[in-house]
């Protein structure tokens, strides 16, 4: 008998829910998978709204994981000096067949030295920070650099999560998945990307995400420094 496939998504506070949920809901329906909600205890973890999420699993009992994925959100910026859980990651990572993110969840693996010379995407206000992993920031939806696979930001993850299904399994069986979740996008406005939003829109954004921005990349100086000084074998 085949063993299921042992899938991760990585709990932390301040997640993007929806970094988690939609990949989520994607791996929910592969045949023959197991998907645990990793974290460090088994308390519950606070996303970044009201939505509060229930780990099945810590990082001492998780197994040895066929995809590990990490979701992003605010809540990364703590993460990328957490040694803790760039342990957990580097070991799982070792044996993963796929070791993939969502959003800002790229900025944990470079963090743990997971994406160096491996071309990564992340969210478009973040994507510059993968230089400082030693990453080749690629500006794409979903990015598939040998066994590394890296989403956009936040909504991209339903993208990146049916890709994988995919390579997973077949494409058929992520075709059926994608429809059984009449997964159709259709949104109202271009406003999506920084390329087809409104510059006044554009500019809006900037202005009310300037101080988190300069956190992380506080935060991206602060992990790449350690990086350098450490280096992974």
């Amino acid at each position: 008998m085949t063993p299921p496939l042992q899938i991760g998504l990585l709990l932390f506070p301040d997640l993007t829910q929806l970094d988690l949920t939609g990949p989520l809901q994607v791996f929910a329906r592969l045949p023959g998978a197991t998907v645990h909600l990793v974290a460090k205890t088994m308390a519950p973890v606070p996303s970044d709204t009201p939505l509060l999420l229930t780990p099945t699993i810590t990082f001492a009992d998780c197994p040895q994981l066929d995809v590990i994925c990490v979701p992003g959100g605010r809540g990364t910026d703590d993460l990328l000096d957490d040694e803790e859980t760039l342990a957990f990651l580097r070991q799982q990572a070792e044996c993963a067949r796929f070791v993939t993110s969502v959003c800002t969840g790229a900025l944990l693996l470079g963090a743990a030295g997971l994406l160096r010379g491996y071309r990564a995407t992340t969210h478009w206000s973040a994507l510059a920070g993968l230089d400082a992993f030693g990453a080749i920031a690629t500006k794409a939806r979903v990015c598939v650099d040998r066994n590394r696979i890296t989403g956009g930001g936040v909504t991209a993850g339903i993208d990146f999560a049916l890709l994988l299904a995919s390579m997973l399994t077949d494409r058929a069986t992520a075709e059926l998945i994608q429809l059984a979740l009449e997964y159709d996008p259709a949104p109202p406005f271009a406003a999506g990307s920084p390329h087809t939003a409104a510059p006044a829109i554009l500019a809006r954004l900037r202005d009310l995400t300037a101080a988190a921005r300069q956190q992380r990349q506080a935060a991206i100086n602060r992990a790449a420094r350690k990086l350098q000084s450490c280096p992974l074998g």
